[in-house]
C-alpha cells in the first residue's frame, strides 16, 4: 500500500488539496520528472521550439474538431450543406472551421521543421532511435488523418482527390482491386466512403496519434534531449547527479516556448482573419463547389503537404522504369566486381538483381509509382541505421555536407511545387530527377555520411548567454 504524506494543519487550502491529490495520483512527481526537474541542454536554439508548437496545434485541432463534429453531417447528400451551415449560421462557426483548416497546414509546417531539426542535428542517432521512429509514425498517422479529413467537406477537390488516391491502391498486384473496394466501401467514392473516413478521422486515427505522441515524449524524456552540438549532457554531472550543461525545462524553456507560442498565434491569427484560403493552398477554390461525380476539375492535386510525394508518384512512368533497371544492374555489377565477399553472396546479389529487373519490367509502372510515394515516407524510419557519420550534428561535419542538406531541402520544395502543377513534359522530367535525388540522399547516406574531414567535437556544449 502506498505511503501517505502528511501536511501541516496550518497549510493553505491549495497546498492541502495538492497533498490530497499527490497521495492518490503522482501529480507533483510527474511535473518534477517531466518539467521542473527534467534537465535539458542549455544551448537549445530556435529550432527546438517546433516540437512544442506541434503539440499546441494538435490541441487546437482536437478542440476545433470537437465543435465541428457537433454540426457536421457525414452524409453524401448533406455534408457540403452542413459545412456551409457551420460557416454561415453557426455562431462563430466560420472561425472554428478556419482554425481547423489553417491548423491542418500549420501542423504539417511545424512537423516538417521539427523533423528537419532532427535531421541536421542527428537527433535520430543512438540512443534516440525509438524517439525518431515514434516521430515518423506520428508523421504517417498525421498524413492518414489529413487525407481522411480532406474528404469530409465533400467539395469537388475533396471528392476527386479521394477518388484518385484510393484508385492508386488498385495498382497493387493481386489484392489491389479488392483493397481499393474495401477502402471505399463501394465501387465508387460515395456515402459509405464518407462515413468510414469520418469515423477514422474523428475517433480511430486521433487515438493512435495521441498514443504515439505520448510514447514519443516518454521515450524522449527517458534518454534526454539532443542539442545543436550533439553532445550527451548526461556524460558530465555534478556531485548531485545534475548535468553540468543542463537546465530545468521549467521555467527556462517554458518561457522560451511561451514566446514562440505568442509569435505563432500572431501569424496563425493573421492567416485566419486575412487569408484563410492562403491563395488556394490551404483551402482550394474548387472545394467551395459541391462534389459532382459526373464532372471533375480540370486539374486534380492533393493539398500542398502531400505534393512532394505526389510528384514522386507521377514521376514513375514506363520510360522511367528503364532507368531504374539500369540503376539496379549497375549497382549489382559494382557490388559483385568490387565487393570482397564469398562467391555464394555474389551469386545471391546477381539473382536478386535479375529478379528485381524482371519485376520492374513486368509489373505496372502505376504500382511502382505507389511504391515510390509510400517509400518516400517509409524510408525515413530507417534513417538511424543509414547515417554512418562519426559525429551527430551538422556543426561538426564537413561544409559540403551542409550544401548537400540544402540541396535536399530545395529538391523537396521543388517536388512540392511540381505536385501542385498540371502534368507537363518538363515538369515530369524535373520530378524524375528530383525523385532520384530524394531517394539517393537516403540510400547513399551510408557512403557519403562518413566522407570528408570532420571537426573535433568538444566535451562540453557551446553556449553563449543571450
Amino acid at each position: 500500500m502506498a505511503e501517505f504524506h502528511e501536511i501541516s494543519p496550518n497549510a493553505s487550502a491549495p497546498e492541502k488539496l495538492l497533498n490530497w491529490v499527490d497521495n492518490r495520483f503522482p501529480l507533483s512527481k510527474l511535473f518534477k520528472e517531466h518539467m521542473s526537474e527534467y534537465y535539458a541542454p542549455k544551448n537549445f536554439n530556435i529550432w527546438y521550439m517546433f516540437g512544442s508548437l506541434s503539440l499546441l496545434v494538435l490541441v487546437i485541432q482536437i478542440l476545433t474538431g470537437i465543435f465541428l463534429t457537433m454540426h457536421y453531417k457525414p452524409d453524401a447528400a448533406l455534408a457540403f450543406g452542413s459545412v456551409e451551415y457551420i460557416m454561415r449560421d453557426v455562431p462563430w462557426g466560420w472561425l472554428i472551421r478556419y482554425m481547423h483548416s489553417t491548423g491542418a497546414s500549420a501542423f504539417f509546417v511545424m512537423v516538417y521543421l521539427h523533423m528537419y531539426r532532427g535531421l541536421i542535428y542527428g537527433s535520430f542517432r543512438k540512443p534516440r532511435e525509438l524517439v525518431w521512429i515514434f516521430g515518423c509514425a506520428i508523421f504517417l498517422a498525421l498524413m492518414a488523418e489529413a487525407f481522411m479529413g480532406y474528404l469530409l467537406p465533400w467539395g469537388q477537390m475533396s471528392y476527386w482527390g479521394a477518388q484518385v488516391i484510393v484508385n492508386m491502391f488498385s495498382a497493387i498486384p493481386f489484392i489491389g482491386p479488392d483493397l481499393a473496394l474495401w477502402i471505399r466501401g463501394d465501387f465508387v467514392v460515395g456515402d459509405a466512403t464518407l462515413n468510414r473516413f469520418f469515423s477514422f478521422h474523428v475517433i480511430a486515427v486521433p487515438l493512435v496519434l495521441l498514443g504515439l505522441v505520448v510514447a514519443h515524449i516518454i521515450a524522449l524524456h527517458e534518454v534526454g534531449s539532443n542539442n545543436p552540438d550533439g553532445i550527451e549532457i548526461k556524460a558530465n554531472k555534478d556531485a548531485k547527479g545534475i548535468p553540468l550543461d543542463g537546465i530545468p525545462f521549467h521555467p527556462y524553456y517554458t518561457v522560451h516556448d511561451i514566446f514562440a507560442v505568442c509569435v505563432f498565434l500572431f501569424v496563425f491569427s493573421a492567416i485566419i482573419f486575412f487569408a484563410p484560403e492562403f491563395g488556394g493552398n490551404f483551402l482550394e477554390f474548387n472545394n467551395f463547389i459541391p462534389a459532382d461525380p459526373l464532372k471533375g476539375p480540370a486539374h486534380i492535386a492533393p493539398v500542398w503537404y502531400f505534393t512532394p510525394f505526389y510528384s514522386m508518384l507521377r514521376a514513375v512512368t514506363a520510360e522511367f522504369m528503364y532507368f531504374l533497371d539500369g540503376v539496379v544492374v549497375l549497382a549489382a555489377v559494382m557490388a559483385i566486381v568490387k565487393g570482397k565477399m564469398p562467391m555464394i553472396f555474389k551469386a545471391a546479389i546477381g539473382s536478386a538483381a535479375v529478379g528485381l529487373v524482371l519485376m520492374l519490367v513486368n509489373i505496372d509502372p502505376k504500382f511502382w509509382g505507389v511504391v515510390s510515394m509510400g517509400g518516400g515516407v517509409v524510408i525515413m524510419f530507417f534513417l538511424p541505421w543509414l547515417d554512418n557519420s562519426p559525429v551527430k550534428s551538422i556543426r561538426y561535419r564537413p561544409d559540403w555536407h551542409k550544401y548537400l542538406y540544402a540541396v535536399f531541402v530545395v529538391n523537396f520544395l521543388i517536388l512540392a511545387y511540381l505536385g501542385m502543377q498540371p502534368p507537363s513534359p518538363l515538369g515530369g522530367r524535373v520530378s524524375q530527377v528530383g525523385t532520384v535525388l530524394y531517394f539517393g540522399f537516403y540510400l547513399l547516406m551510408p557512403w557519403w555520411s562518413r566522407l570528408g574531414q570532420f571537426k573535433p567535437v568538444p566535451d562540453r556544449v557551446n553556449f553563449k548567454a543571450h
